[in-house]
């Protein structure tokens, strides 16, 4: 099956078979490793991305479902020259990673929850992001990050 897609700014066309699971074409097809596969049941959200500017979680998608999508991944944050996206250097400067496994479908979750929920609550926070699982940091890290990176996204508008 012939798939085309915008990732990270740029059109992409993929051959992959129709049953081909989005998290799968991102990673084996079009080699893009940050987005990470960790229950293959949609319950972690290590594989978030974003369609079209909302989170999802890719292992619960057929690839054929998002032809001619635009889809961000976590290698899509950064600016070329390297500088990190701000909610991605606001979960560096507040320590919300430890072993970093789920933090690009957190970072990624956080950046749709920002839009939808501009200048939320901790409890809002704590509840948008109940669908990514974090097995490491006890939450209140990532909780001061998602917060300092929305101040920063909204400053830098």
């Amino acid at each position: 099956m012939h798939i085309e897609l915008k990732v990270n700014g740029k059109t992409r066309q993929v051959e992959a078979p129709p049953h081909t699971l989005l998290v799968q074409l991102i990673r084996e097809r079009l080699q893009m490793t940050g987005t990470h596969v960790g229950c293959d049941t949609a319950q972690c959200g290590a594989c978030t991305v974003l369609v079209n500017g909302r989170a999802v979680k890719s292992c619960n998608v057929l690839a054929a479902q998002v032809q001619g999508a635009e889809i961000t991944t976590i290698e899509g944050l950064a600016a070329a020259d390297g500088t990190l996206h701000p909610m991605q250097a606001a979960f560096k400067e507040c320590h919300g990673l430890q072993c970093g496994f789920c933090t690009p479908g957190m970072v990624m979750s956080a950046l749709d929850l920002c839009r939808q929920h501009p200048g939320a609550s901790e409890a809002e926070i704590r509840e948008q992001l109940e669908g990514n699982i974090c097995r490491c940091t006890g939450y209140q890290n990532i909780v001061k990050a998602v917060q300092q990176g929305a101040q920063a996204m909204k400053a830098a508008a």
